[in-house]
């Protein structure tokens, strides 16, 4: 059962007997002599009761699985693991989503075991990956399981940091990957934020790794007072408003504030005099309910109230001395406005002696990593002023050099304010005393939605700052649509479920069929999360299946004949009825090769229909006296048996749902030539044609990887199917280093605001070998679209040639400044996509030579191009 450790008072105190209290000293004996015990000595705190339980079910040899705030002392656990493994001489690998993560646990890792003893391995950053402890991104361990990597040796302990991030849609199922194909003598530490169905996660853990325990604790270290800043308008001073009521002894309960709402309707009042307009009248009810006051949706056309300026909001909360924040704008640009807003506004928020410390940081960081101009063309002296008045965005807009400046002049107390997006919100240690979310919705790319629990949760989970503050402050400045009820919803405690993102990929189905025959690869798909949330969903339906079995045992004896089967006569005129309404439309909808084919099909149709009539005439049930009684019954166990049918249709597409797209993704490969029968049977001869002409797979029968099988299992990106294609039909062969990476940047590019973009020119002409290969390529692709639609598979993302000419220009030998200027490129979107492109055309160096001579010379080629990609600003790892 897991264990929830919460605040609690009670009235009364029973004392222990003294077995009890004999018990009890027992049991504080054999801890102090634990490793648990001698690691939180060590400590310069003392640990809490949800680290210390979670602690000793480690060293106890079962999993653990934490969930808790932001801030609680999760990472206290995953410390605990790595000493745990340096005591019993075993390894301990340190997985996280981001690289940015793995880069900052690294450092913090090597100061407390040394650099001799702490590996990292990310994508792009290979640092003593022997070591004791690895610190790496999830996708590194993924990529190791599947290759049997010998650093696995002696592995003894996984931490998957932020392990609530498996419901991301596009990363998350590599932590079902690797959760599930761990050897089964590694014990996990799972490090979760506080989602409401952690149980369920926990259980499904527990079904596929053996004994696990769950620690769930829903203390925040630092308490979180929330509120709302208002202002009248420009010239008057902003107010700061609790959200909720407190009590007699000054703490904050969860009714809403009365003071708020009050001064939420006089500002609604003024607006509206502002604008001319008539006070909202008696009718609209108290505090202006039924005019869109402070408790009700706004009116169309209403006035609305002044929302405060950005600069104000922080110099009001400077005064309150709430700072150091972090005040989230769901907007790039919008947070690089913000400091220039503040600065315009002639804010200063540091000393001269900070801002001294300052200059000496940052010359110390960027000295020796970028060049002078690329330095300028990243506007690096604007950057720079700002930090030295206090001030800083954070987002992924920015060059990773950028960041890591204001992630440490932040952790340092230099950094009065970051402007940043929701991307700071996983896991980079920055605490600070307030957290600003600037409105209660965000773009999320298609239109604008509303904040999840999850996400307000996660924002917020940033106020407090352990050992320093004694309450941390989140603050909602007042925006149009502002409800106070929309921000209580939202800051309630376990509020999100976490759900499975996994599907089976083309790369991982060859994998899995690398290492282990078909059936096992289908049993370890049934596995994952994905599979289990599904598994449990599908309980209401066996009961309606069991009701339905028990009504047609019923009607079966009610119509029991003495001339004949009666379930027979009434199946056969089931049949006949299916074919007679829907075999001519279905025929009539499917696509045939030619018209011979179509003429056959529509002939055995006919064929089947004459038979079945036949059948009906001459069943021995015709000549039954009571054939209209029977008849009677025989109609309800009909309706019951098509009921039964969709029912059970429903829950078989529930339970093996993931191992049935398995089975479609194996149909496509082998059709493809990526998979072979272990009986060396060829595609085009084994197998049923279905009306389009398909080869469909005899899933009893297993399946080998091909030549083409091995070089596929190599290639991991969303587009790996299309990229094994393109590989393999020559498509690349020609192409120079800088056209190849051109032409490859299609394949990982992902415009922020859609897809299927084309760039400013190709390079070489419209007729040239980068416009050639990119139209072979779309062909490619469209092909594998209609593979994966005609098998009821989600379709590869469309392929977007947005940057072709950047690479292109880029790979080239031209500086940053060029091929930034006149795009809206910024340099950590262009850094970003430019490392993701040379870890694809490395992955082709390392997987081509699988294709003999004519592989070799494009493995060159890739490597050449990787190379000349990954240099200047995108070589920087972040890593000293």
């Amino acid at each position: 059962m897991p264990r929830h450790h919460r605040n609690s008072r009670t009235d009364s105190t029973v004392s222990p007997s003294p077995s009890q209290r004999y018990a009890a000293f027992q049991k504080t004996k054999a801890q102090a002599r634990s490793l648990a015990a001698r690691f939180a000595a060590t400590l310069p705190f003392e640990i809490d009761e949800f680290q210390r339980e979670a602690n000793e079910a480690l060293e106890a040899g079962r999993n653990v699985l934490v969930a808790a705030p932001t801030g609680a002392g999760k990472t206290v656990v995953a410390d605990f693991a790595m000493y745990l493994a340096q005591e019993r001489n075993v390894k301990a690998f340190y997985t996280t989503p981001i690289k940015a993560l793995s880069n900052q646990k690294y450092h913090d890792l090597v100061a407390v075991y040394g650099s001799d003893k702490v590996g990292l391995l990310t994508g792009d950053t290979s640092i003593n990956s022997e070591a004791d402890i690895v610190v790496m991104t999830t996708e590194v361990l993924r990529n190791m399981l599947y290759e049997h990597s010998t650093t696995l040796t002696a592995l003894g302990y996984v931490i998957l940091d932020e392990v609530h991030y498996l419901a991301d849609r596009f990363r998350g199922p590599v932590w079902e990957e690797v959760i599930i194909h761990l050897p089964q003598s590694v014990r996990i530490i799972g490090l979760s934020a506080t989602v409401s169905n952690v149980e369920d996660f926990s259980q499904w853990i527990t079904s596929v790794r053996g004994e696990t325990t769950l620690v769930v604790s829903e203390t925040r270290p630092v308490p979180l007072e929330q509120h709302v800043l208002v202002q009248a308008d420009d010239h008057t001073e902003p107010e700061l408003i609790d959200l909720y009521q407190h009590d007699e002894y000054g703490r904050q309960t969860t009714k809403l504030n009365a003071e708020l709402v009050n001064r939420l309707d006089q500002l609604d009042r003024r607006a509206a005099r502002r604008r001319g307009e008539e006070r909202p009248t008696k009718r609209g009810g108290k505090n202006g309910r039924g005019r869109g006051g402070a408790n009700g949706k706004p009116e169309r056309g209403k006035p609305e109230r002044h929302t405060p300026k950005r600069w104000a909001v922080v110099d009001e909360l400077n005064y309150l001395d709430m700072l150091p924040g972090i005040y989230f704008i769901f907007s790039r640009n919008g947070c690089d406005q913000a400091v220039e807003q503040c600065i315009n506004a002639g804010l200063e928020l540091t000393t001269e002696d900070e801002v001294r410390r300052i200059r000496r940081i940052v010359d110390e960081m960027v000295e020796g990593q970028l060049s002078q101009t690329d330095l300028k063309a990243l506007g690096f002296s604007k950057f720079r002023f700002a930090l030295e008045e206090g001030f800083a965005s954070h987002h992924a807009g920015m060059v990773a050099l950028f960041r890591q400046i204001v992630e440490r002049l932040f952790e340092e107390g230099l950094i009065k304010m970051v402007f940043a997006t929701e991307t700071l919100a996983l896991g980079i240690n920055m605490p600070a005393r307030c957290v600003v979310v600037e409105k209660l919705e965000k773009f999320d790319g298609t239109g604008h939605v509303q904040l999840t629990p999850g996400e307000f949760t996660q924002l917020t989970g940033r106020a407090g700052r352990r050992g320093i503050d004694t309450i941390g402050h989140a603050i909602v400045v007042d925006h149009r649509g502002f409800i106070p009820a929309t921000a209580a919803a939202l800051s309630s405690k376990r509020v999100y479920p976490l759900h499975s993102s996994f599907r089976p990929t083309f790369n991982m189905a060859v994998n899995l069929l690398n290492s282990s025959d078909y059936e096992t690869a289908r049993v370890t798909l049934d596995h994952s999360f994905a599979q289990w949330e599904a598994n449990e969903s599908a309980w209401q339906l066996e009961s309606q299946i069991d009701t339905l079995e028990k009504a047609l045992a019923g009607y079966e004896q009610a119509f029991i004949c003495d001339h004949g089967d009666f379930k027979d006569f009434m199946t056969i005129r089931m049949k006949l009825s299916d074919l007679e309404k829907a075999g001519r439309r279905k025929l009539k909808q499917t696509s045939f090769r030619t018209d011979k084919q179509r003429s056959a099909a529509f002939r055995e149709l006919d064929r089947q229909i004459a038979e079945l009539k036949e059948a009906d005439r001459e069943h021995p049930c015709r000549s039954c006296p009571d054939l209209q009684q029977h008849l009677k019954w025989g109609h309800r166990w009909a309706r019951e048996t098509r009921e039964l049918e969709r029912v059970r249709d429903r829950y078989d597409s529930r339970t093996g749902s993931v191992a049935r797209q398995f089975d479609r993704i194996c149909d496509i490969l082998y059709r493809l030539g990526y998979l072979e029968r272990e009986d060396g049977s060829p595609a085009a001869s084994v197998g049923t044609g279905n009306a389009a002409g398909h080869t469909t797979a005899d899933t009893r029968l297993g399946y080998r990887l091909t030549e083409r099988g091995q070089l596929l299992r190599r290639l991991y990106s969303e587009q790996d199917l299309v990229l094994a294609q393109a590989i393999c039909a020559g498509t690349l062969d020609m192409l120079p280093p800088q056209c190849l990476a051109s032409v490859l940047s299609s394949l990982i590019y992902e415009a922020r605001r859609g897809g299927g973009g084309e760039p400013r020119y190709y390079p070489g002409g419209s007729q040239g070998p980068v416009a050639w290969a990119a139209q072979e390529l779309r062909g490619i692709h469209g092909e594998i679209r209609i593979e994966c639609e005609d098998a009821s598979l989600d379709a590869p993302a469309q392929l977007d040639f947005g940057i072709a000419d950047i690479m292109y220009e880029w790979a080239d030998g031209e500086e940053l400044a060029s091929i930034l200027r006149g795009t809206e490129l910024t340099g950590g979107d262009f850094v970003r996509n430019a490392k993701r492109l040379a870890d694809m055309l490395q992955q082709i160096a390392t997987a081509a030579p699988l294709l003999g001579e004519k592989g070799e010379a494009l493995a060159r080629t890739a490597h050449e191009a990787a190379d000349q990609v990954n240099r200047g600003i995108v070589s920087y790892s972040g890593v000293d």
